[in-house]
């Protein structure tokens, strides 16, 4: 069987250690106990320090012949529960640090019993020089006392060079991806990015249209979790949309009122909103294959800036590069708490009042906001959103 990876080996050999030694330690228990435990195959390993973390273990070792050794190792709380079983239940909790010479022998008896079972399974050694060590195959079990409920675990080690495990050989088909490919699964998909300054986007509109000028008709860039890889599309040239430089006229008109906070420019970056792609398409992507993603051009587009979603609208094409017109601006709610505003009809919540100045029966009048090209009712841009210190 290939080798797919390190444990490769013993997955093709599981079947053959779950059919042997199981039966063979579960008849064991019961003709030592009596039944009332029950023993069953966890695992398979040849590594031991993650079976045995964080916990104490009574460990018996058998000599096999001049080369070859068989351990038990029991855990503490394997170890309690096998005395209870043997020597009737104590109030005390067990400690293997204070174990008597009697628990000591029941233990060591038990596994001694354990050994004429399991030997017999075990292959001849084969004529080679004197070792001082060998490889083994960890097999852990659990013990559980049936009647109380009580599991543990206990752990036997055997010289990997006395196993003649059978190996499962695969026979048939062997799995195929095709099998899968109209499965879908989300992915980001982003379109491009660009630079705009925060006048602009104070200034953000409904029908707007953002051009962006680090993308390309011909390619998009697709992430699945930490998975990067460029899409290679044939654009839809149905979202060709011819436009006008209203947008540039309007900012020289404004250039006036700009401050050094207007002026900044930050990068904002298009994305398609919750995409699926089938896996057959993944695949033609991973082979560097052009896609056709005509299904994606009718998702929803977020614009972003520092990671914070501003606006949304539909993908279109601006001479050579991607676009998107605003259909909806997500970073104009209020920022700063307007004044009170008069309760609800039909509602007996009160808004405070502020307080006038001694004497002054006038109505007061609203003043206009100062900046951002608004009307007096439109809150001032707030730059807090934007985390610009890095960018300055």
């Amino acid at each position: 069987m290939e080798n797919l990876n390190p444990g490769a080996e013993l997955y093709a050999q599981y079947n053959w250690y779950k059919k042997t030694f199981p039966p063979v330690i579960q008849e064991a228990a019961d003709e030592f106990f009596l039944p009332g435990l029950q023993l069953g195959l966890m695992g398979i390993s040849k590594n031991i320090n993650p079976l045995m973390d964080k916990d104490s273990y009574f460990v018996t070792k058998v000599r096999i012949d001049k080369q070859h050794d068989l351990f038990f190792r029991s855990s503490q709380n394997a170890v309690a529960l096998i005395l209870d079983r043997a020597l009737g239940k104590v109030p005390k909790k067990f400690d293997l640090n204070r174990m008597t010479d009697l628990e000591a022998k029941v233990i060591t008896a038990f596994n001694d019993f354990l050994f004429s079972h399991v030997v017999k399974f075990l292959a001849p050694p084969p004529p080679t020089l004197k070792r001082t060590n060998f490889d083994v195959i960890h097999l852990t079990f659990f013990i559980k006392d049936i009647e109380e409920n009580r599991v543990s675990r206990f752990i036997v080690s055997l010289p990997d060079v006395l196993m003649k495990p059978d190996t499962v050989v695969p026979t048939g088909a062997h799995f195929s991806y095709d099998n899968f490919e109209q499965s879908t699964l989300d992915v980001d998909i982003k379109i491009g990015t660009t630079k705009f300054s925060v006048l602009e986007l104070k200034e953000l509109e409904e029908d707007d249209i953002v051009v962006f000028d680090e993308s390309n008709l011909k390619k998009m860039l697709l992430r699945v979790k930490d998975y990067e890889k460029e899409i290679k599309l044939n654009p839809n040239l149905g979202l060709v949309l011819p436009v006008e430089n209203e947008g540039e006229e309007q900012m020289a008109d404004n250039k006036g009122n700009v401050n050094l906070w207007d002026t900044i420019a930050v990068e904002m970056t298009a994305h398609f909103d919750a995409v699926k792609i089938t896996l057959g398409d993944l695949k033609k992507i991973e082979n560097n294959m052009v896609v056709d993603l005509t299904s994606i051009y009718d998702n929803k587009v977020t614009l972003s800036v520092e990671d914070k979603p501003i606006a949304r609208g539909e993908l279109v094409i601006v001479n050579d590069r991607y676009g998107v017109k605003v259909e909806e601006v997500l970073a104009n709610a209020p920022k700063k708490p307007a004044k009170a505003a008069a309760p609800a009809e039909g509602t007996d919540e009160e808004v405070p009042e502020m307080p006038a100045a001694p004497g002054d029966d006038t109505e007061e009048t609203p003043v206009p906001a100062q900046g951002g090209g608004g009307g007096g009712e439109e809150d001032e841009f707030d730059y807090s959103d934007f985390e610009l210190e890095d960018d300055i």
